[in-house]
């Protein structure tokens, strides 16, 4: 317990600062030495700066760690040190990992097996659908899917595992408390039923651009391997891309339409060598995973039963959106026929609607 308080108290002292914990408690001996030396110490021996130093200690006296605790208990948030068993492994061999996590759910079903599915927060209806499908099929292949709960990529990625009853994480870059982006309420609630919220920043912490980079090595420090689904050329998953790979992980990519400024991030990679990824069936290859899956323990399960008009509607779509007068046209239905459709469809998780009342297929609806 002596050694989660101190832990925990550099966790509030240095958020998202893991290589400066990691370099105190290497000088010092321990995270509780650490916390015990003056302020000339930490200058000397830590060797901080004197401005940081003095920071350090002004608000270290102002902290009261077993309060801190205390709250987290009531709060229901997890404090999971390095030390704990329950510390995910893969975590914990990366360079800099995080000295504890704060986590809301459980990680007791995340084991080795995981794939991070990241991408654009601002996706085209096919990078949706993509994300959606890798999400469900990983998860109904046996592995967990980590994604950073951000709109676009990630959330579809979430999504597709939930609905496959799979185990989700979700890294944030703010408090495991604070919803964000807010519209994913719903969402982080089903992520915590399931799986788990996890953050290396204290509760609280609000979603500040800096952090997005610092924990998207955390994302694929979880993970055997990363996709990525879209992302522009200069893109955030890009940054979680080359960490994997600093990180001795694998990295994999969808491609995407030429024209697409969303694609230009996964088709460089697979330049580079990525493994091009059109189905989960190629990311299992990659990890050499296909023979402890048959094929047919991975098939999805059959659609909904559809009425006509839903099956005439539903055959119009594919994963390019349209607006609701080309579906008129090309069923021959009218028009409250196919509203009526559309919405069962809806209602079925077989069509997303878009802004603008434009209708395209869901990831949920995909064949690979």
């Amino acid at each position: 317990m002596e050694g989660k308080i101190y832990w925990l108290g550099w966790q509030y002292l240095l958020p998202g600062g893991a290589r400066y914990v990691w370099s105190l408690v290497k000088k010092f001996g321990s995270p509780g030495a650490a916390w015990a030396a003056s302020g000339e110490e930490l200058v000397t021996r830590g060797g901080l700066e004197p401005g940081m130093a003095g920071s350090l200690v002004h608000r270290r006296a102002e902290l009261n760690l077993r309060e801190e605790l205390a709250r987290l208990q009531e709060q229901d948030i997890k404090y999971v040190t390095i030390e704990d068993g329950e510390y995910p492994r893969l975590l914990r061999n990366i360079f800099d990992p995080p000295p504890a996590l704060f986590v809301r759910g459980s990680l007791s079903r995340l084991g080795e097996q995981a794939v991070a599915v990241v991408g654009s927060r601002r996706p085209t209806p096919y990078g949706l659908a993509v994300a959606e499908k890798l999400g469900e099929e990983l998860a109904r292949a046996g592995l967990a899917v980590v994604s950073g709960m951000a709109r676009g990529i990630d959330s579809a990625a979430h999504r597709g595992a939930l609905a496959a009853g799979g185990m989700t994480v979700a890294v944030l870059g703010c408090g495991v408390d604070v919803v964000y982006p807010r519209e994913n309420r719903r969402l982080m609630e089903e992520i915590i039923r399931s799986g788990a919220v996890v953050s290396e920043f204290p509760p609280g912490s609000p979603p500040e651009a800096w952090h997005f980079p610092v924990r998207n090595r955390i994302i694929s420090g979880l993970s055997r391997a990363t996709v990525v689904v879209e992302a522009a050329e200069k893109s955030g998953a890009l940054i979680t891309a080359d960490l994997a790979l600093e990180q001795g992980r694998e990295v994999m990519a969808v491609p995407g339409p030429v024209t697409s400024p969303q694609s230009r991030g996964p088709n460089q990679l697979i330049k580079q060598g990525a493994r091009l990824v059109e189905g989960a069936e190629d990311i299992l290859e990659e990890l050499g995973m296909t023979c402890l899956f048959p094929a047919g323990e991975r098939q999805s399960p059959a659609l909904p039963r559809l009425t006509a008009d839903e099956e005439a509607v539903y055959g119009t779509l594919s994963t390019e959106p349209l607006p609701v007068d080309v579906v008129v046209e090309k069923t021959g239905l009218a028009v409250q026929q196919v509203l009526s459709a559309l919405m069962f469809l809806e209602v079925k998780g077989l069509v997303r609607q878009f802004p603008g009342r434009l209708y395209a297929r869901s990831g949920r609806s995909l064949r690979f």
